[in-house]
């Protein structure tokens, strides 16, 4: 299934691990030896909103190792960098990628770096082993004090 917003499959070359992405309940594998992904997120390192156009990115101040991934598959740690969110314009899709062939009404990214290899965010952006991304499905349920706070902020950040 091709999500409505894009036309046609991506042609852009770069292999197989483009988005978006159907995940196939059927050919997940489990792997015994993956060890626990640890989140350690310092509040505090939150920046600002900002609107850039086409969403809104909450960003974090990556200069040091205060909020983290490591752990699952990841060789190194990963600092995160921002966060933002896919929707539609209707609840019955939204999410960038699918389950099955399931949308969801909508999809968090977590957008981590490699600072152990790379410098910059810049950098690490340009490499296999760059970024880290974890992608979160959201559903329609009752109200998450968490994502009202958020929700709140965004009359402020109306304009590009």
């Amino acid at each position: 299934a091709v999500h409505p917003l894009w036309q046609s499959p991506l042609t852009i070359p770069g292999g197989t691990r483009q988005s978006p992405i159907n995940i196939q309940w059927r050919d997940s594998v489990y792997d015994p030896f993956l060890k626990p992904l640890k989140i350690s997120y310092d509040p505090t390192t939150c920046l600002h909103i900002w609107n850039n156009g086409y969403s809104f990115l909450v960003e974090f101040d990556d200069s040091t190792d205060k909020s983290i991934i490591v752990g699952g598959p990841l060789e190194n740690q990963y600092r995160l960098k921002q966060f933002h969110f896919h929707w539609g314009a209707i609840n019955d899709w939204g999410s960038e990628h699918t389950v099955d062939s399931k949308f969801y009404p909508a999809e968090l990214h977590l957008v981590h770096w490699n600072a152990v290899d790379y410098p910059s965010f810049e950098d690490a952006v340009m490499e296999g082993n760059g970024l880290a991304v974890i992608g979160v499905f959201l559903k329609l349920g009752a109200r998450h004090e968490g994502l009202q706070t958020l929700v709140d902020a965004l009359p402020a950040v109306r304009h590009k």
